[in-house]
């Protein structure tokens, strides 16, 4: 599979340029022009680098680049931007940036470090792919690919499924609140309805449980959240 990039760039022909040149590097690029769409793409897509103007519609690059590392510690953020001075360089790294190119820049130098950047967003799942794949019960989980093998066969899971799924893996016999779950699935987006949350566990106990009614694995605290156990 191409690398994916994310391009989030307001200037059309700029956006347009950067996207046909990494193309031609072999990246897949989807690209946008704001940084509310660029949030909405990043929740339900995967990628390996996300290339992220400052000065965009709606919401502005650091504050997009703040709440991906709500969710996200690890996907190469490149920040891309005419905000060139030491102080926009400390924020841009403050707020989870990897890396921070200035414009007007040179073409061969953004793609050596998107190079860079993405061989070491490979690397780390190459390496870390065992980490990602879980197995309970008669279940399995793979939080690369959002696969998954459940009581009825073969299924795809959401990326919001999956980002949930993996936070009460992580919390494994601890009770996990729903103020946890906003902010890790949702960020700081309009936070959905406590039904909306109990509607994800029902759906993991119609694909993970043998009995939906006794669950073993998905359980509801009265009063805090829920708890996931093997």
């Amino acid at each position: 599979m191409k690398p994916r990039i994310l391009l989030v760039e307001d200037e059309e022909h700029l956006l347009e340029a950067v996207k046909m040149n990494l193309e031609l590097e072999d990246y897949e690029v989807v690209a946008v022009a704001d940084g509310e769409l660029a949030l909405l793409k990043f929740k339900d897509q995967r990628f390996n680098l996300i290339i992220l103007d400052v000065m965009l519609p709606r919401m502005d690059g650091y504050a997009v680049c703040e709440q991906i590392r709500l969710s996200d510690m690890d996907i190469p953020i490149l920040f891309l931007t005419a905000k060139g001075d030491s102080n926009d360089k400390i924020k841009g790294f403050k707020v989870g940036g990897d890396d921070y190119l200035p414009k007007p820049f040179n073409l061969e130098e953004l793609l050596l470090r998107v190079k860079v950047l993405i061989k070491h967003s490979l690397k780390g799942t190459a390496e870390e792919g065992s980490l990602k794949n879980y197995k309970f019960g008669g279940n399995e989980v793979n939080f690369l690919t959002h696969e998954a093998k459940g009581v009825n066969g073969d299924l795809l899971l959401t990326k919001r499924e999956a980002m949930l799924l993996k936070l009460l893996i992580d919390k494994k016999g601890e009770p996990v609140s729903r103020n946890q779950i906003l902010q890790y699935v949702w960020g700081y987006d309009v936070y959905p309805s406590t039904r909306t949350i109990d509607n994800f566990i029902l759906s993991f106990r119609k694909y993970f449980e043998e009995d939906m009614k006794e669950p073993q694995h998905f359980h509801s605290i009265r009063g805090i959240g829920y708890k996931f156990t093997d």
